[in-house]
């Protein structure tokens, strides 16, 4: 896991969430279960998400060297590391 996708996790919740409240009130289903589900979805689509998001942006960047995620050594980033 990379920092970015770690960033792109809280974001991408937040989207995921408000999209589907704001559809499910739409859609003239109010009360407290379509906020629940919505929250629920966010919260397990949002990891996903963000490490896709994470992954294509990484990939259409010409600077970036994808082949440098293989070499690590631990999936937890250390704080003074350099991004992988």
């Amino acid at each position: 896991m990379d920092r970015l996708s770690i960033l792109l996790t809280l974001m991408t919740g937040a989207v995921i969430t408000g999209v589907l409240v704001i559809l499910f009130f739409s859609m003239g289903w109010y009360g407290w279960t379509p906020i629940a589900i919505g929250a629920g979805a966010g919260i397990l689509l949002s990891w996903p998400a963000g490490y896709l998001i994470s992954r294509r942006i990484k990939r259409t960047d010409p600077q970036w060297d994808e082949k440098r995620v293989e070499r690590v050594p631990t999936t937890i980033p250390k704080p003074d590391a350099p991004e992988v």
